[in-house]
């Protein structure tokens, strides 16, 4: 049979090896281990049922002794091969031959039989906590507040993540954070894992970290009260300031408690940006609206009343109030783990809508939606115009409930033009809700119409799942263009090969056995069809999808950049380029090798697949140094997507480069141990070229000598923290200013 489609290489896809039971209905999904195909060789599948074993031989039953104590027999051992037929012969043992040699008595008395001693069965005290994952916050502040995801087991801290967050209580970009806390992460969690609760309080603090150290370990302490098995009845609350916002980020509630009762209110309104507005920069209703939400929330809580007109205002507010309360209770009985969840909403052959969202106190207080194509691909402003206009309202309608419309209506809760979309987007929210319950079912996947894409999007898997059930497994090619081949379009080997695919795919899903002659196709569809799974799953993925771009080290002639388009972890979309100092794709006017090198590399990893596997593709003849920097650049993808990090550091190590909005200045910046500590600068001409020293002016050369004036090596550059412009005179000002602007857009690239 010729092929459908030509590969010009040997596919290398990434593919989920399942255990599958065959039932009436479509197959029962009992587990995915994750393994790449490294090329069109056939995986080692796994069976559907187990293969029929030879019923092992009988063992030969020993000869009973007719000797006495006095006398030594000595057995013949007798040896039966078994034959490899199903049915074990019998075999007969052989009797054992009587020795007649009687050994000379002895007259020594035999040694008295040791007594027998028995070890006393400890049992290991229970311990008084609950196994499970808190996340607790310790006391808040303007700035945001400390808090830690804490899995405790056994009465012992065995996972760890701190978190740092923002006014809005979602955990802050570490780089965002003060340069104090930049080591400090690192070394709390290590210094706190392991711990038992009287063992946090001992851990020292980190030097120039004092209030965030001290918050962590606070944050710890209370998530094992949280965890007691049988808590102090005279205790309700966290004693301390704790600090909720609404979902739709109006207002920041500060609320005091004692043990039993809150004590002091404090309200404050929230900018665009998420940032508390401070009393001095309040107007005068601003102020008075503030005071009198505060007084009725002290007064009654989350009974509060409101005034004639400010209903909208007073329901922020108390949304507000009842996090901090939350946040607050030592028996917090939220039935979610507060965290970033994604998930997938209806799938048809023309795309699915997902949702990104974060979870707090079984709340959501963020969430961003996407429509994607039947590519599984974010179409973000080329979808429909209908679906791109509903995107806002929905999203608002959303975080004004604070979860997904439980009793969702198509007449009442639908973004006009947008029906199919909204409701999409509502059952993804509530997928995502799934995933975060603290004590999920027994399913493994949801229930619905759930989509897959092979990493080169070459055909596109529907099928049906419910109760971990597949069925109606349905696959669509795409065409050169891109685009899906409608059914009446089909050629009739093509519509051959698509009924060879649905059987193989419906029989043993990812363990089909490729169809002769279209291996290529084969290996595409059983990738698609673990996709789809991924995309079912409700355990939460280690990555975000998406589109991340990340450089490789720079140099004095620019740097290597990769646009890498992510899903379930593995890479489904792949743009290299070799940028110049301008930050520009250099195109058909960079080396020769680089150029032949890209569309080699972009193919490898695009086959490779899974981070793991693109860090071992081999990087290209002639072109080592830049195939290296493209491979960090992925992996530096990688680390910008990954949801929780083993370990948090503000910056990527490597060298990266950056440049100023009107691209006249070029600046290295170079990190070592997650900390920016040497800088380089470089003004292009108009043409954007480096130029030469005796082409710089006395205001460059002062900025260039201020900027690459080292540090102590390791140490925190002078301008690797909040830079700002600097100088005595206009022309440094104007020149620094340009130079610090570079500065900042490489520290971005750096930045996780």
């Amino acid at each position: 049979m010729k092929k459908l489609i030509s590969l010009t290489v040997s596919a290398t896809l990434v593919l989920s090896s399942l255990s599958l039971t065959v039932g009436t209905s479509g197959f029962k999904l009992t587990g995915i281990d994750v393994v790449s195909a490294a090329s069109e060789t056939e995986v080692p599948l796994k069976e559907s049922a187990p293969s029929k074993t030879t019923t092992p031989s009988k063992t030969t039953t020993p000869s009973k002794s007719t000797t006495t104590p006095s006398k030594s027999t000595t057995p013949s051992k007798t040896t039966t091969k078994t034959p490899s037929k199903t049915t074990a012969p019998t075999t007969t043992p052989t009797k054992p031959t009587k020795t007649t040699t009687t050994p000379a008595k002895s007259t020594t008395k035999p040694a008295a039989t040791p007594a027998k001693t028995t070890t006393p069965v400890v049992k290991q005290a229970e311990s008084p906590y609950a196994d499970g994952v808190y996340v607790t916050y310790g006391n808040a502040y303007s700035k945001g507040t400390e808090g830690a995801k804490v899995t405790i087991k056994d009465g012992k801290v065995a996972a760890l993540e701190l978190l740092r967050t923002s006014p809005k209580l979602i955990d802050r970009d570490v780089r965002n954070n003060y340069s104090g806390l930049w080591n400090a992460y690192e070394t709390m969690r290590t210094n706190l894992l392991g711990k038992t609760q009287e063992e946090v309080a001992k851990v020292d603090v980190v030097s120039g970290a004092t209030r965030s150290s001290e918050g962590w370990k606070l944050s710890v302490d209370r998530a094992f009260q949280r965890a007691l098995k049988e808590k102090p009845k005279e205790v309700t609350y966290f004693a301390g300031e704790h600090m909720g916002v609404d979902p739709e980020g109006k207002y920041m509630v500060f609320v005091t408690f004692d043990a039993t009762k809150r004590t002091a209110v404090k309200v404050y309104p929230l900018d665009a940006n998420g940032n508390a507005v401070e009393e001095a920069n309040l107007t005068e209703e601003q102020s008075a609206s503030a005071k009198a939400i505060a007084a009725e929330l002290l007064a009654k809580g989350t009974d509060a009343v409101s005034p004639k007109g400010q209903e909208a205002e007073f329901k922020a507010a108390v949304k507000a109030y009842w996090d901090a309360e939350q946040n607050a209770k030592v028996n917090n009985d939220s039935k979610y783990i507060d965290g970033f969840y994604s998930a997938y909403g209806a799938a048809r052959d023309k795309g699915v809508e997902r949702a990104d969202v974060y979870i707090r106190n079984g709340k959501l207080v963020d969430v961003k939606l996407y429509r994607l194509g039947s590519n599984l691909i974010d179409r973000g402003d080329t979808a429909y115009a209908d679906v791109v206009k509903a995107n806002a309202p929905m999203t608002a309608k959303l975080l004004a409930n604070g979860s997904y419309l439980a009793n969702y209506s198509d007449d009442v809760d639908a973004i006009a033009g947008a029906t199919e979309s909204s409701h999409s987007w509502n059952l993804a929210v509530e997928r995502a809700f799934e995933k975060a319950l603290k004590a999920p079912g027994k399913a493994k996947y949801f229930e619905g119409t759930f989509a897959g894409v092979d990493n080169l999007s070459q055909l596109l898997v529907l099928a049906d799942i419910k109760a971990d059930q597949v069925s109606n497994v349905n696959v669509n090619l795409f065409g050169a263009d891109g685009k899906l081949i409608a059914a009446d379009k089909l050629t009739e080997e093509q519509k051959a090969l698509v009924a060879q695919l649905n059987e193989g795919l419906t029989q043993k899903g990812a363990n089909m056995t490729p169809i002769v002659c279209q291996e290529g196709l084969s290996l595409a569809a059983r990738a698609a069809f673990a996709d789809l799974l991924n995309n079912a799953s409700k355990t939460q993925g280690a990555y975000k999808d998406g589109t991340y771009t990340a450089y490789g080290d720079a140099y004095d002639k620019g740097t290597n950049r990769a646009d890498v388009t992510l899903r379930n972890g593995v890479i489904v979309g792949l743009k290299l380029y070799r940028v110049g100092v301008n930050m520009v794709d250099r195109g058909a006017s960079a080396y020769a090798d680089v150029i032949r090198a890209i569309p080699i590399l972009t193919r490898d990893m695009l086959f490779a697949g899974t981070r793991e596997q693109a860090a071992k593709v081999d990087v290209v003849t002639g072109a080592t140094s830049s195939s290296t920097a493209l491979k960090a650049a992925v992996e530096n993808a990688y680390k910008k997507a990954e949801i929780t990090e083993s370990y948090k550091t503000a910056y990527i190590n490597g060298i990266f480069a950056g440049i100023n909005k009107d691209k006249s200045v070029y600046v290295m910046v170079t990190v070592q141990n997650n900390i920016p500590f040497k800088m380089e600068v470089f003004y292009l001409d108009a043409s954007g070229k480096i130029k030469t020293e005796d082409q710089l002016s006395a205001d460059e050369k002062t900025v260039k000598t201020e900027i690459e004036t080292p540090t102590t090596e390791g140490s925190l550059h002078k301008y690797g923290y909040r830079p700002a412009a600097f100088g005595e005179t206009d022309g440094v000002k104007a020149v620094s200013a340009q130079v610090i602007d570079a500065v900042k857009n490489a520290l971005e690239n750096a930045g996780r």
